[in-house]
């Protein structure tokens, strides 16, 4: 398992757009990638999940990924996220 923490830079929070863009990104990746977030475990491939988590603005969020292609998965994730208000 690979897991780094990050921080929601979006001053909206995980809103439809981004959290979109997340699902769309993890939805690449072959390995099982979960967001740890105030004690629950999200599946980072549904979009109801994300959206319903509530992540707000500078909140800290873990993302973690077990499989073949987990550091990438994680990486790709904390990447956008980084990225979000450019």
């Amino acid at each position: 398992m690979y897991k780094r923490e990050a921080i929601v830079v979006d001053q909206q929070g995980m809103h439809a757009r981004p959290a979109a863009k997340f699902v769309k990104i993890a939805s690449q990746f072959k390995s099982d990638i979960v967001i740890e977030y105030n004690g629950k475990s999200i599946n980072t491939k549904s979009i109801m999940g994300v959206l319903a988590s509530g992540i707000k603005y500078n909140e800290k969020i873990m993302i973690c990924a077990e499989g073949p292609d987990e550091k990438e998965a994680v990486e790709a994730l904390i990447n956008f996220l980084n990225h979000l208000n450019e």
